[in-house]
């Protein structure tokens, strides 16, 4: 019986990403998560906000496949951003059963200060690494990378 012959982790290519991969989300995180603390919101806040933003609103269901939140964290989310006078929950007109959530105008108003906010605190850092068209293809490698992920 034929060994099969093993790469040393240290040695396989696709391993090698992995560790960079996870100390990058982690670099991320910890330089993101304080700025958009700084504007008083929590990442899942910020993710729901910048969802909605330009939109008429959607679904709790559109919503939580849209966003990064868990459908189980989504629910208490909803309901601070709602305490804070963001958002609105409205019975969906088609759907008894679905709920339709959108921004109100001061969520709006939110929406419109943190998002370009972030993005012109964020920018730099991904100026600094990448030329326009490697963000392009980093873009394009994540999204197959993430595909085959949910693929299985």
């Amino acid at each position: 019986m034929a060994q099969q012959k093993t790469l040393e982790p240290s040695m396989d290519p696709f391993l090698k990403v992995l560790r960079p991969l996870v100390e990058t989300y982690c670099a991320w995180f910890g330089t993101s998560d304080p700025h958009i603390r700084s504007l008083g919101l929590t990442c899942s806040q910020f993710d729901v906000i910048v969802t909605l933003g330009e939109t008429r609103g959607m679904t709790c269901k559109d919503l939580s496949e849209k966003t990064l939140v868990t459908k189980g964290t989504l629910t208490g989310v909803l309901d601070r951003l709602t305490k804070k006078g963001l958002i609105v929950r409205v019975p969906s007109r088609e759907d008894r059963r679905s709920i339709f959530v959108r921004l109100t105008p001061q969520g709006d108003a939110v929406f419109q200060k943190v998002f370009p906010a972030h993005i012109q605190y964020m920018k730099p850092y991904f100026q600094q690494a990448l030329t326009s068209a490697e963000a392009t293809t980093l873009r394009e490698l994540l999204l197959r990378l993430k595909r085959s992920f949910e693929r299985g």
